[in-house]
């Protein structure tokens, strides 16, 4: 099925198709899936140019592959065939054995085993050589959930432009517990060939940009992450169900003949829900201690009260689910046998799953869904509740870990590691008046209505479409390729050119130690060649003291300014200060960044004449831009009376006289000169002065991707180095 050569279309890659495999008598027949993903999807992949690649749910030995192969293309379904083995070691394993508990920050359950990991990885190398069948440049990709981190960056590689989004339907952990997986680097790398990375909720958007950026050399303004030349964006996109079908289902003939059954003979009895697939992560045990504390402390509800708890079987093979199911199947034995009467049972419990028919009717005729997991990335249960309810009564008490919490705020919340305060929210839904019911029901109805499955999906793919629209206008800007030679046509046509260079950042790296980034041989032998042609004037323009710019580039034929305009040397000259500069406000302005400097571990103040620098680049990620913030708040006016400027920059906070400006030095260095090439490169705040203040056909070049005055950006010192070397005809071999 190769369809690698039509236009445009979605791919979608999950790790089970939506559709189950059935044999029987030799026959392979297919049935549609009832999940989530699947209802919410199937426009999608159903509709159009759209494919749905991922696992069939059973092994197809390999002479009967092709038939799946075929079978499946009629519904535009594409399978990975997996074997036994692979199954239990990436998707039991791995998946449910590792990123499960973790992400759900149970890790004392996980098992780090390298043979997971080991089949993790060629699992999701399976998918990408399956989809790459599938696959051409120009794709939509949308890659779902925590089975397939690997998935975005090994297709990135191998399809660099196409646009990949990914989504993650389970919780992310904070910083503290996913570094304590041990392959953690490769999984943020994997997740980093996304465009757009969703989650359910904001939380979880936090928490990955907090532990992205720790863990890897990774700059991150505000949701925006720049890794590798791209953007990439990182979202909450909360997920919705199809509301419609479940307030339709209600009217049903077959649901309103159940709604009857369960009602029968209960016409006074309150009834309480609990439906969950069998997992540690839900809260099961602790709803059951809360409904036995429930009867203890308040006896007038014994035969007035009924739990209807379905529990999904799942993995229960597994030895912790299968103790977990033991120990419910105990506690609900325990709990009936000491309450119940001839006619009454406090616990209906049901281990197995049912049609969606009778979901519906027990949705519609309890009082009270109980729904309290201890994490849960969304959870749909509480939702399908809510869309069932259309006469606007009943209560819904949900767990502040759910997802679904942060929209469904007309919920009872409840703490689910609490389990009195799980009795007093079952207690006050029993008592909650109808008036009550109805205006909270009403207000969640209407978000659920709103924010349905298909709203999260065009809203995920059309914020996917704006992602690859910006990337692909900044890479207009990015001066590679054709705009280099723009750049180097002119150069090689003009006869009086001059280079504004900045040091820090532009043409070497940051160092941990301002003293450690001095120039290497390689940036002294291309400065030599720069200034080898006549044509070409060298001025190197930057924070440094002039002392150290002395140190290191006054031997070279080039102009030097230093502390950003406020010392200034023509090559061969001696060096001159600007007039009429005070030095005077340091003292005061010192003595109070030394009080900063004395609470934030790492950081250090560096004086230079006319100037003063607050570094704090070694100090805690996190801490240092915090005390930055209170720095800036702190001292904005105080800097301001003493006719100061105050000037956040890369990891530093820097304080000098208004005067004292690179805009104004670059013009003042330009005062009657007429060059016919101007080239500005620079990576900061106050780099800005020279892209503003040059003349308009000046090439201006910012270091760095972030928003600028400059007409065209480079990523790093390297590019900037590449593009120089390019400028000098100097075969050069890419610095690594």
């Amino acid at each position: 099925m190769d369809t690698s050569n039509t236009s445009m279309k979605t791919v979608i890659i999950s790790n089970r198709l939506p559709v189950k495999i059935i044999e029987e008598n030799n026959e392979y027949t297919f049935i549609p899936s009832e999940g989530g993903l699947a209802t919410g999807l199937g426009d999608v992949y159903k509709t159009g140019n759209s494919i749905w690649v991922g696992w069939p749910g059973i092994e197809v030995p390999e002479d009967r592959q092709q038939e799946v192969i075929d079978k499946l293309a009629a519904l535009n379904l594409y399978p990975v065939f997996l074997t036994q083995e692979e199954i239990n070691l990436y998707y039991e394993g791995f998946s449910n054995e590792v990123l499960w508990p973790v992400f759900h920050y149970l890790v004392t359950y996980a098992h780090y085993e390298q043979s997971y990991w080991d089949c993790y990885k060629s699992v999701n190398q399976k998918f990408a050589s399956a989809a790459l069948k599938v696959l051409s440049d120009q794709d939509k990709i949308w890659i779902q959930d925590y089975q397939l981190l690997l998935l975005s960056g090994i297709l990135r590689d191998q399809l660099p432009k196409s646009t990949i989004g990914f989504f993650q339907h389970i919780p992310f952990p904070s910083y503290e517990i996913f570094r304590l997986i041990p392959w953690r680097d490769e999984l943020l790398n994997g997740m980093l060939g996304a465009d757009l990375i969703g989650f359910h909720t904001y939380d979880d958007v936090r928490h990955f940009l907090s532990t992205v950026t720790r863990l890897l050399p990774v700059n991150s303004s505000a949701n925006v992450l720049n890794s590798n030349e791209r953007q990439i964006v990182v979202e909450a996109f909360p997920m919705g169900i199809d509301f419609d079908k479940f307030s339709n289902l209600t009217a049903h003939d077959e649901v309103q003949k159940e709604i009857e059954y369960f009602r029968k003979g209960k016409e006074d009895m309150k009834v309480i829900l609990s439906i969950d697939r069998l997992d540690y992560s839900k809260g099961i045990l602790e709803r059951l201690k809360a409904l036995e504390l429930l009867l203890q402390a308040h006896p007038e509800y014994i035969g007035k009260i009924e739990l209807y708890m379905i529990v999904v079987p799942s993995r229960d093979t597994v030895p912790q689910y299968r103790d977990l199911k033991e120990q419910i199947d105990q506690f609900v034995g325990n709990l009936n046998a000491r309450y119940r009467s001839i006619n009454w049972i406090p616990v209906n419990y049901f281990y197995r799953s049912f049609p969606i028919e009778v979901l519906s009717a027990l949705y519609a005729t309890a009082d009270i869904c109980l729904v309290t997991p201890m994490r849960d990335g969304m959870n749909l249960v509480s939702k399908e509740y809510v869309a069932s309810r259309n006469n606007n009564n009943g209560v819904l008490i949900l767990s502040e870990m759910a997802g679904a919490s942060k929209e469904l705020t007309d919920a009872v919340i409840v703490n689910p590691n609490n389990i009195g305060d799980i009795m007093e929210a079952i207690v006050l839904g029993l008592k909650m008046s109808l008036e009550e019911q109805q205006s909270r029901m009403k207000a969640m109805r209407n978000i659920v209505e709103k924010f349905n499955v298909k709203h999260w999906v065009n809203n995920f793919i059309l914020r996917l479409d704006e992602v690859k629209d910006s990337q692909n206008s900044l890479l207009t800007k990015h001066a590679v390729t054709s705009i280099k030679e723009v750049i180097a046509e002119k150069y090689d046509h003009t006869t009086d050119r001059v280079l504004f260079l900045d040091y820090d950042g532009t043409l070497v790296d940051f160092a941990g130690n301002i003293d450690d980034a001095s120039p290497d041989e390689e940036l002294y032998n291309l400065i030599a060649k720069l200034t080898s042609d006549p044509a070409n004037t060298v001025v190197i323009i930057s924070g440094r003291r002039n002392e150290t710019l002395e140190k290191w580039f006054g031997h070279l034929k080039v102009d030097l300014i230093a502390e950003h305009g406020a010392w200034q040397k023509a090559y061969g000259d001696k060096w001159n200060c600007l007039p009429l500069l005070t030095d005077q406000w340091k003292q005061e302005m010192k003595s109070i960044l030394e009080t900063y400097t004395d609470r934030t571990p790492g950081s250090f103040i560096e004086e230079k004449s006319y100037s003063l620098v607050w570094h704090y680049r070694k100090v805690e990620e996190g801490l240092g831009d915090l005390r930055a913030n209170e720095i800036v708040s702190h001292l904005k006016i105080l800097a301001a009376d003493k006719g100061l400027q105050l000037m956040p920059g890369n990891k530093v906070i820097e304080f000098k006289n208004m005067e004292v400006n690179k805009g104004k030095a670059a013009l003042n260095w330009l005062y009657g000169k007429n060059p016919d090439f101007i080239l500005a490169l620079g990576d900061d705040h106050t780099d800005e002065d020279i892209f503003k203040a040059l003349p308009n056909d000046a090439f201006t070049i910012k270091v760095g991707n972030n928003i600028s005055e400059a007409k065209y950006y480079l990523n790093d010192f390297k590019e900037v180095r590449k593009l120089l070397w390019g400028l000098v005809k100097d075969e050069v071999t890419e610095i690594q």
